[in-house]
């Protein structure tokens, strides 16, 4: 796997994880998964290393993220920490990325995974990996579908079409977010997917195709390509960066392209996207309780409590009595209590603050 390299998207936000997920240190630089130790996107970098080591990853995030980010993924070289100046959706970020990599390899195949998802099962996430580099190879542009577990509403899914080889099928289509109903009839039909967010791509493959539908972007592309050769691209970057079409991958290119291809996935996989997956990943008691060394809980059940306070270092005395599904996070500067059934809901306090203008506490 030589030519083959990963482009890791880090530029997220993550508003559900307040009030410790901030704008200077966001969702996939907390220890949300498994490990308390190691941030998300530590384990993305972490968990790839038997198929594509740290020298061949590149990290796209934003400028004020970067030093944050290089702390993270100290084996990451700086040099392939790529610095958005502002945030522009998915299909720039991976254009820029990929441009960037054919510049050292023309022959690169390139894999895309966004940074803050959990995998339970990484040997059968290399192994699936695996596959849909495969399909890259052959000259599809490929993704990894997860079969799913329930009728989920809040992902995205990918009707499957013909097997291509064992474990790889052709897309048929990108479906939107169902609604319930329609979500069931997934399930029990087995020919849908959960889009995971992750592709896979020669770099020439993926250039083509913007160039084919997004236009706008592939001009833009070509400009900082050409800047690249002078040695000026990082001054033409913030001229052209912000001029780019915001508009995701899945809009943009791939609901278009042809000759897509998919990777069934059945790796234990969360894309850990409230303090819900938080309790979910979390090491708990016999009540379902997800509490800090020491904690007292009496009567309560399915609880998740965080400690994020420095003053303490972690060791405060929570007690809870009486109490079921609540969050609970500590900051040194605010408290969230939450029921754990509306933590998607978290969002609206971000969005309160903004309105405030108390931007100190995002």
């Amino acid at each position: 796997m030589a030519n083959v390299y990963a482009v890791i998207m880090a530029g997220g936000a993550g508003t559900r994880f307040w009030p410790a997920s901030r704008n200077h240190r966001p969702k996939q630089l907390l220890n949300l998964g498994g490990n308390p130790n190691e941030s998300l996107l530590a384990a993305t970098v972490r968990r790839l290393s038997p198929l594509i080591t740290a020298d061949r990853v590149y990290v796209a995030t934003g400028a004020h993220l970067v030093d944050a980010t290089a702390r993270a993924v100290p084996n990451v070289p700086r040099t392939q920490i790529l610095a958005e100046p502002v945030p522009r959706n998915t299909a720039p970020c991976i254009g820029w990325a990929a441009a960037t990599i054919a510049r050292r390899d023309p022959e690169a195949l390139i894999a895309v995974l966004p940074s803050d998802h959990f995998i339970d099962d990484e040997p059968g996430f290399r192994d699936t990996l695996s596959r849909a580099l495969d399909g890259a190879r052959q000259g599809h542009i490929s993704t990894i579908g997860i079969v799913p577990t329930r009728p989920e509403t809040g992902y995205g899914y990918i009707e499957v079409g013909g097997e291509l080889t064992k474990g790889l099928s052709s897309v048929a289509r990108f479906v939107e977010k169902p609604n319930r109903e329609r979500a069931e009839g997934y399930v029990a039909g087995k020919k849908h997917l959960w889009n995971a967010g992750m592709f896979f791509f020669r770099a020439a493959a993926i250039r083509q195709a913007i160039d084919a539908h997004l236009p706008e972007l592939g001009a833009g592309l070509a400009r900082l390509d050409a800047a690249a050769k002078d040695g000026n691209e990082a001054r033409l970057l913030t001229e052209v960066f912000p001029g780019l079409p915001s508009i995701s991958i899945d809009h943009g290119v791939m609901e278009k392209a042809s000759d897509l291809a998919v990777a069934h996935g059945d790796f234990g996989w969360n894309d850990v996207g409230s303090w819900e997956s938080a309790w979910e990943l979390a090491a708990k008691d016999a009540e379902g309780n997800a509490l800090p060394e020491g904690a007292i809980a009496i009567d309560a059940h399915r609880n998740l409590v965080r400690d994020l306070t420095s003053s303490t270092g972690g060791k405060k005395a929570y007690a809870l009595v009486g109490v079921d599904d609540l969050v609970i996070v500590e900051t040194d500067d605010a408290v969230l209590v939450i029921p754990r059934e509306r933590a998607q809901d978290v969002r609206t306090v971000v969005e309160a603050l903004r309105t405030r203008g108390e931007t100190g506490l995002l």
